[in-house]
C-alpha cells in the first residue's frame, strides 16, 4: 500500500501540469461556509504549491437561501444531495450535513461510487466507523477526517504521519472548547457553573441545549476516534466511560486551585499492558503540566509514543475558518491520492489494522482521586472515614479540613494514591451511608502523567 502524506505536484516535460478537482459539498453551515470561504480565499495559493486546484463545483444543503456572507456561482447550489453524489464530473464528497441519520446514508453512498468522503462528522465516526472504514476499503477509496478531532489542530495527520513510527502509549486530550471555556472563567471568575453555562450559550461557544458539550459526549466521540487510530481497530462508545461536567461547583475549583491543580475535562487513552483504557472525565492536573496551561475555548492534545517520547498539540477546537481549514487539508490530501490513484489510503488502513481489540475494565482501572467530604463536626468523623478508606486499600497522600463550617458540617479534602475504581466506589458508596456525613462526596480523577 503507498503512502501519501501530502500533495505532490505534476509534471511533464520539466513542467508543472495543473490538475483540477471538483469538489461536491453537502451541507453549507457554519464549517461548509467556512470550507467555500477559504478555498476562495486560497485556492491558488493551494494549487502553486501542489499542482493541484481545489474547485467547489456542487453545494447542496436544504437551505440554500440564507446569505453566508460568501458569493457562489450560479448553478452551484442544490437543495438535492444526492444529485451531487451521483454527479460523474464530481471527484471529491465533503460530508458536514452532521448527525448519524442522513449523513451516514450520504458517505456510504459516494462510497460504494468510488467516490473519496471528508468529513468533520465525529459522532458518525464514533458510532459507525467500522461500517465506513470498511466500505470506504471494499470500494478502494477513502474517508478523510482530520477536522472531527481537534478543529484545527492536525492530531490525526500527526498520527498517521510524524507518529506512524511510534506507538502510542497515552493520550490525554482537552478536546472539548465550551468546557474548558466555563472551567476556565469558573476560575478566574469564582462564579457558578450554571452563569457561566448561559454566557458561553449567549457567546455561540455551547448549543442549546448543551448536553453534548457538558455531558463530555462531545469528547467522548473525539476520544474514540483517537483510540482508533492510535491502536488499529475501531473503538465502540461503550468503551468510553463518560462523566461530563455538568453542576461542578466552584468549591472544587477553588480547592483544586490552593492544592497547586487545575480542573479538566480530560480524555484519557492509554496502552495498559496490552488492554485499551478509555474515559472522559473531569481531573485534577498539576498546574506545572503543560496541559494545565491550556484555557478558554482552545483545544490540546498530549501524546506520548515510545520513540518521539512527549509531544503537545495546540489550536483552536472548533470555529467555521480553523474547522474549514482542517477540511481542506484533508481535500487536498484526498485530491492528491485520487489523482496518484492510491486507492485506499492510510486514514483507512490504520483503523483496520485489527480484528479488535481488548479493554479494561473500568472497576479495575487504578487512580489517584481528588474527594471532598462533608462531615459533622463531632469527634470520630474523621476516624470512621479513614478506616473505611484504609478497609478498600485506599492510602491517603494528603488531607485538608478547611476552618469553614457549611451547615455543622466541615469540608474535609482527601488526596489519595493509587487504587482500583471499585474499590473507590465501594468507599464512597458505605461513607454516604456513615451518620457522620453531612452530604455526598464529590470524587474526581486527579492525574500525574505517569
Amino acid at each position: 500500500m503507498p503512502f501519501n502524506y501530502g500533495c505532490a505536484s505534476f509534471f511533464t516535460n520539466g513542467k508543472q501540469v495543473m490538475k483540477d478537482i471538483r469538489i461536491g459539498i453537502l451541507g453549507f453551515g457554519t464549517v461548509g461556509a467556512g470550507v467555500v470561504e477559504g478555498i476562495q480565499r486560497n485556492g491558488a495559493l493551494m494549487a502553486e504549491r501542489t499542482g493541484i486546484n481545489p474547485v467547489v463545483a456542487r453545494v447542496a444543503d436544504l437551505d440554500i437561501e440564507t446569505d453566508r456572507g460568501i458569493t457562489v456561482p450560479d448553478g452551484v447550489l442544490t437543495t438535492d444531495a444526492m444529485s451531487v453524489i451521483a454527479d460523474e464530473g464530481i471527484d471529491l464528497i465533503v460530508e458536514l450535513v452532521g448527525g448519524t441519520g442522513v449523513a451516514r446514508t450520504f458517505t456510504l453512498e459516494a462510497l460504494r461510487q468510488g467516490k473519496p468522503v471528508i468529513t468533520a462528522n465525529k459522532a458518525l465516526l464514533a458510532d459507525h466507523g467500522e461500517e465506513i472504514y470498511q466500505a470506504a476499503r471494499e470500494n478502494n477509496t477513502g474517508i478523510y477526517y482530520e477536522a472531527a478531532v481537534g478543529g484545527g489542530i492536525p492530531i490525526l495527520r500527526s498520527q498517521r504521519a510524524g507518529l506512524i513510527g511510534n506507538r502510542i502509549e497515552s493520550i490525554y486530550g482537552i478536546l472539548n472548547g465550551t468546557c474548558n471555556y466555563i472551567l476556565t472563567r469558573m476560575e478566574r471568575e469564582g462564579l457558578p457553573f450554571d452563569e457561566i453555562l448561559a454566557d458561553a450559550q449567549a457567546l455561540g461557544y455551547a448549543e442549546t441545549p448543551p448536553d453534548l458539550d457538558i455531558d463530555g459526549d462531545d469528547t467522548a466521540h473525539k476520544a474514540v476516534v483517537l483510540a482508533s487510530m492510535a491502536y488499529g481497530a475501531p473503538v465502540p462508545m461503550d468503551a468510553c466511560t463518560t462523566k461530563g461536567i455538568r453542576g461542578l461547583s466552584e468549591s472544587e475549583i477553588a480547592n483544586a486551585d490552593e492544592m497547586g491543580y487545575r480542573i479538566k475535562l480530560l480524555a484519557i487513552i492509554k496502552d495498559n499492558a496490552g488492554k485499551v483504557e478509555l474515559s472522559v472525565e473531569p481531573a485534577l492536573v498539576p498546574k506545572t503540566h503543560m496541559i494545565a496551561s491550556v484555557d478558554d475555548a482552545f483545544n490540546a492534545v498530549f501524546v506520548k509514543g515510545d520513540i518521539v517520547d512527549d509531544t503537545m498539540y495546540y489550536g483552536r477546537g472548533a470555529g467555521r475558518l480553523p474547522t474549514g481549514s482542517a477540511v481542506i487539508g484533508d481535500i487536498m490530501e484526498a485530491a492528491a491520492d485520487k489523482l496518484h490513484e492510491v486507492g485506499t489510503p492510510v486514514s483507512v488502513t490504520m483503523m483496520l489494522q485489527k480484528d479488535g481489540l481488548e479493554y479494561c475494565s473500568a472497576d479495575n482501572i487504578e487512580k489517584r482521586c481528588y474527594i471532598r467530604l462533608s462531615l459533622l463536626d463531632k469527634p470520630g468523623s474523621m476516624g470512621k472515614v479513614m478506616e473505611i478508606l484504609g478497609r478498600h486499600n485506599i492510602s491517603i497522600a494528603s488531607v485538608v479540613q478547611k476552618e469553614r463550617h457549611e451547615e455543622g458540617c466541615a469540608p474535609v479534602v482527601v488526596l489519595t494514591h493509587k487504587a482500583k475504581e471499585a474499590e473507590f466506589v465501594a468507599a464512597i458508596d458505605e461513607i454516604n451511608g456513615l451518620d457522620v456525613s453531612g452530604a455526598d462526596p464529590v470524587r474526581m480523577r486527579l492525574e500525574d502523567f505517569e
